[in-house]
């Protein structure tokens, strides 16, 4: 049995202290933003229909909870990838959101400031000593509002032992009849018919109970077509939309293969064919099966970042135009992998009332495939109207 080490020595160094970003290089536009619900499977009108927006609460179009995410290079990832961690892979562990109340329109320009938080090695069944590495984005409007916080969670191991632990009998895509998908699109609209049917109106805090179920979302099957569609709605994915940033990545020791010039400003200038992550680089696993399978993955897979975004859209989704998530945790336990459904469910298990008098509903929410296989897992708390009186 091969023992393996995995050396952090580097991290220490960079904990706690600001890192670069990159910032954007002109103000958010509603086309960003249909672009990214588009992308995220999030057909909910007040984010890409102007007469629907313009009779909401808001008179306006703007962008979900989730969108911040997309505005700075890294998906969130990068303060929780500092240090170099030699001959080693990534993958997006998790994440855990707060939200403070100002929300994104078009015009805006946002800013993140970025912090290296923690990190600690475990010894795990995939690939032997795992370090989980966490990082703080904190993102702003042009005015200094905090908009989110963002703890992030990076999962960095040995490429040797990444690569060992693919399953061969999951290579293949499975196949939907042609029945078996007429069933799916029916079971997908459920869902978007109750953002319908919530429309304008308040979801009262009142008329929720613990034990209640939140309504089922379904989306997929995934293809290299659907997560090519995400990666683009990331703004650090559109050529010179960013001020990027200089990151080199065989500094974090990523393995030649996966490193390269992803997102790198110098090389975009020369030959930005090589910058682009879906072709070259640490994200070209997600959508080209011989790569997935090098950093333990069977076949092409979705972002973290995405799933994370789901995970809000959902619950925000849900709540509707006068509720807002205020905190949220996810926990990834799997990947969303080409050929799969994503299947999400929650339930309310808690009320309460903050000290500063919000009224909150608690939810434990779960992410699955169409096998059953757990994909995320977390919990959250959602602001909610009181009805008068």
């Amino acid at each position: 049995m091969t023992t393996r080490i995995l050396d952090t020595s580097d991290i220490e160094r960079h904990l706690g202290k600001p890192m670069d970003s990159s910032p954007l290089r002109e103000p958010i536009t509603n086309n960003d933003i249909r672009r990214w619900v588009h992308a995220m499977h999030y057909p909910n009108l007040l984010h890409f229909d102007p007469p629907y927006a313009e009779a909401s609460r808001w008179g306006r179009m703007l962008a979900p909870q989730s969108f911040p995410i997309a505005t700075d290079d890294g998906h969130g990832v990068a303060p929780a990838c500092v240090g170099k961690i030699p001959e080693s892979h990534l993958l997006f562990g998790g994440d855990e959101w707060w939200y403070y109340g100002p929300r994104v329109f078009g015009g805006d320009v946002i800013s993140n400031e970025r912090i290296p938080y923690d990190y600690v090695v475990k010894e795990t069944s995939f690939a032997g000593p795992t370090c989980f590495q966490r990082g703080d984005n904190f993102y702003r409007n042009q005015a200094g509002e905090l908009l989110a916080k963002q703890r992030s969670t990076s999962i960095r191991y040995s490429a040797e032992a990444g690569g060992e632990s693919v399953k061969a009998e999951e290579a293949e895509d499975p196949v939907w009849a042609d029945d078996e998908l007429e069933a799916l699109e029916d079971r997908k609209f459920q869902w978007i018919q109750m953002l319908h049917d919530l429309g304008h109106k308040q979801r009262w805090w009142d008329d929720v109970k613990v034990g209640d179920q939140l309504p089922e979302r379904v989306f997929g099957p995934h293809s290299v077509a659907s997560f090519t569609t995400e990666w683009r709605a990331y703004l650090m994915n559109v050529w010179g939309a960013l001020e990027m940033r200089k990151n080199d990545l065989a500094a974090l020791g990523f393995t030649k293969e996966m490193g390269g010039h992803e997102n790198d400003p110098d090389m975009l200038r020369i030959n930005p064919e090589l910058t682009d992550g879906a072709y070259y680089g640490p994200s070209r696993g997600h959508l080209f099966p011989r790569w997935a399978r090098r950093i333990g993955m069977p076949r092409a897979y979705g972002y973290g970042a995405s799933m994370g975004s789901w995970v809000t859209d959902y619950l925000a989704g849900w709540a509707g135009e006068h509720g807002m998530i205020v905190h949220s945790t996810a926990n990834y336990r799997g990947p969303a992998l080409a050929g799969d459904i994503t299947v999400q469910t929650a339930e309310v298990v808690e009320k309460s009332v903050d000290q500063d008098g919000r009224h909150l509903v608690h939810v434990k929410h779960k992410m699955a495939n169409q096998k059953g296989t757990t994909l995320c897992t977390g919990a959250a708390e959602i602001e909610l109207l009181k009805k008068p009186g």
